[in-house]
């Protein structure tokens, strides 16, 4: 398996498109559904090993809210969406009208726009994935985790024993109403499904 560094610059600029497309998407939708608008940064987007996803998060104890949906299909395997804290406070203030102080004992009512969030997000990226490779993919109902990023990061893998130890990480920065967030999309392909995306990189 090659890592990031190692993919020629077309295969890069394909993961570059496929993040690039996705964010737009992602932020068009999101955008609209809490009524403000983002302004993002160019994402990063690289193949990880999932041992270092943890550190990349800014460490195993930061506090996360985790989206994961199972794809099927033509493809197979996990796609997560992580919001830092505010990230998520702020969503759920601007979507409910009323301020979010506790993650971790979050309502029905909350639990369902975050998953609605997460769920609009994943599927920008997923049928960026579907139209860049020509495939058929099936999306699962999401579900919802908030805890600390190591303790989220060990349900896909428990998950799947047979994941890849390496994943699709795109990184993006973006503001609104003079607040700043970062968020994660981590794709956890089956090893067939790794293989087929890496035959379109030309890997």
């Amino acid at each position: 398996m090659k890592q990031y560094s190692e993919l020629d610059e077309m295969s890069q600029d394909i993961l570059k498109e496929l993040g690039n497309i996705g964010t737009g998407n992602a932020i068009t939708s999101l955008s609209s559904m809490v009524g403000f608008t983002f302004d993002v940064e160019l994402p990063q987007v690289e193949l990880v090993e999932y041992r270092d996803v943890p550190e990349l998060l800014g460490g195993a104890e930061v506090f996360e809210t985790g989206i994961m949906l199972e794809i099927s299909g033509d493809l197979s395997g996990i796609f997560m969406f992580l919001l830092d804290e505010e990230f998520t406070k702020s969503v759920l203030n601007a979507l409910l009208g009323e301020e979010v102080r506790d993650l971790t004992a979050m309502d029905e009512m909350c639990r369902s726009a975050v998953c609605e969030v997460g769920n609009v997000v994943c599927c920008a990226y997923i049928n960026a994935l579907a139209r860049l490779m020509n495939v058929k993919i099936h999306v699962s109902v999401p579900s919802i985790c908030s805890d600390m990023a190591g303790a989220i990061l060990s349900v896909p893998m428990i998950h799947f024993v047979n994941v890849s130890e390496e994943l699709l990480m795109i990184k993006n920065k973006f503001s609104a109403e003079q607040l700043s967030f970062t968020s994660h999309v981590l794709f956890l392909p089956e090893l067939e499904s790794l293989d087929k995306i890496l035959k379109v990189l030309g890997v």
